[in-house]
């Protein structure tokens, strides 16, 4: 897939959008789900992040239908601004079809019980469709943003204990200054409230950039409500962990999003 190209609208496929097309209805569901995405952002990175539940291929697919229909119109890309979590309106929740939300209250109930039993879940159908991540665990750099001292302290050192490379951040400045300075990370690891932000802002906002669209998030939380729990899944989390956690569960999680097989003395 062509990474560098953004999609827009053209006439007709804002009609469809908007309804006054009556032949919208009679559209797909994919057709429609690209459509109202593409009307919010068209960079193909942000619609495979949105969309990672389907294959790479699939969505190449469906966006080829879609302009030899001359519902959308390929375009150039664009310039980034600096990622920031500070000062800035949070993008809103992407649009959700009727039958996606059906979906959506499946998994969340799904989610909070596999949570309250086991203390960890996993977006399968995301994670299906994550590449696999060609790096051994020494390789790898999982990036914490936590700011209670006592778990910032647990993770890394449960982290470093399970092999990985670890930095930590405990304000979403510090997270934006990370993500602007250093290199991208292979995993964030997300606690859901911050003293100057929360993870849900923070998730809505990476999986509304190009460059950080098919970051690999799991929110840490120690609350399960299901609410939260639709609402991170809504926006692109690959999984929850609850707290507290083991290095064990960290470590399974981890490898099980990246593709990575447990490190040898890991159960």
């Amino acid at each position: 897939m062509d990474t560098a190209l953004v999609y827009s609208l053209t006439e007709a496929g804002k009609e469809a959008v908007s309804g006054k097309d009556s032949d919208a209805t009679l559209l797909p569901l994919e057709f429609r789900r690209l459509l109202g995405l593409i009307d919010r952002e068209g960079h193909v990175e942000v619609l495979r992040g949105r969309l990672r539940r389907f294959p790479d291929r699939l969505i190449e697919e469906w966006l080829r239908e879609l302009a030899e229909l001359k519902l959308i119109a390929p375009g150039a890309d664009s310039t980034l601004e600096d990622v920031t979590f500070s000062g800035l309106p949070v993008p809103l929740m992407p649009p959700i079809p009727d039958e996606d939300r059906l979906r959506l209250a499946k998994t969340t109930v799904i989610a909070g019980a596999t949570l309250l039993r086991s203390g960890s879940f996993l977006a399968d159908e995301r994670v299906a469709n994550l590449p696999p991540l060609d790096k051994a665990a020494a390789d790898t750099t999982i990036l914490v943003v936590e700011d209670d001292p006592d778990q910032l302290a647990l993770a890394e050192l449960r982290l470093g204990m399970a092999g990985y490379q670890v930095r930590s951040v405990d304000r979403a400045k510090a997270l934006s200054r990370t993500l602007r300075e250093d290199a991208r990370p292979d995993l964030l690891l997300l606690d859901v409230m911050l003293p100057d932000g929360n993870g849900f802002d923070i998730l809505a906002q990476l999986r509304a950039r190009p460059d950080f669209a098919t970051l690999p998030v799991v929110l840490l939380t120690v609350k399960a409500e299901l609410g939260d729990i639709r609402k991170g899944l809504a926006l692109g989390a690959d999984g929850y962990i609850t707290k507290p956690y083991s290095k064990n569960q960290l470590a399974e999680v981890i490898g099980r999003v990246l593709k990575q097989p447990v490190s040898p003395g890991t159960p």
